[in-house]
């Protein structure tokens, strides 16, 4: 396991700020002798530390898919699996998958299929609580389109959640990219749709709880 870029200051900020209240926290037990109120703010720093340093982690994962699989790009839930109306991009009627990411799953997102990135676009929004139906279109979102070498293009949006306040995302228009290979990172909690023609195979149901590169949504065919 390893920890994320986009994480660096913050945890480096956080952690001194952590050491400063417990610095306090000694102080105040020295002077006053609350050895309770010691151990309790010692056990909220120990948390917050640990909150703050395993939401950038990324696991070691192999991803080891068939060409036309669709592999998972988020860990998270899946909230959602229904026809829709794609009005940005296709302009037809799609299958959209909704995977919800709480603030304690890995939070580095990946392509789910190899192929040639054709569309890229970020959208200011909303804040809407990620679950919600119309956070799809309304919150803050990066939109990417990838053609895979069968011709089917596959799109998938980074969404922000009532806490998450930063998307990013590295890939541009042009670029060819490998299913499994990280495309962005969202902060704290938040969602990613995967839209995917109709008649492409799902292997996934409501409810299912699923992980970034080793869970296979279905194929792109």
């Amino acid at each position: 396991m390893k920890l994320h870029r986009e994480g660096y200051l913050i945890i480096i900020i956080s952690l001194l700020l952590l050491s400063g209240i417990q610095l306090g926290n000694y102080l105040v037990y020295v002077w006053a002798g609350w050895l309770w109120l010691f151990i309790i703010l010692t056990i909220g720093v120990l948390v917050m530390s640990f909150l703050i340093i395993q939401f950038f982690r990324i696991p070691n994962r192999k991803c080891e898919f068939e060409e036309n699989s669709i592999v998972c790009p988020a860990d998270g839930k899946v909230v959602a699996i229904e026809e829709i109306k794609e009005n940005e991009y296709f302009q037809d009627r799609r299958i959209q998958i909704s995977i919800f990411m709480s603030p304690l799953n890995v939070h580095a997102n990946y392509n789910p299929i190899s192929g040639i990135v054709k569309y890229v676009k970020y959208h200011p929004g909303r804040f809407l609580v990620a679950w919600h139906p119309k956070s799809s279109v309304d919150n803050e979102r990066t939109t990417i389109v990838t053609e895979h070498k069968n011709g089917k293009e596959l799109m998938y949006r980074q969404i922000a959640g009532a806490v998450a306040r930063r998307i990013c995302y590295y890939v541009h228009r042009t670029q060819k990219v490998k299913a499994g290979e990280e495309f962005g990172f969202i902060k704290f909690g938040s969602r990613v749709d995967i839209i995917l023609p109709l008649g492409s195979t799902v292997n996934v149901r409501i409810g299912d709880k699923v992980k970034s590169r080793l869970t296979k949504l279905g194929d792109i065919s």
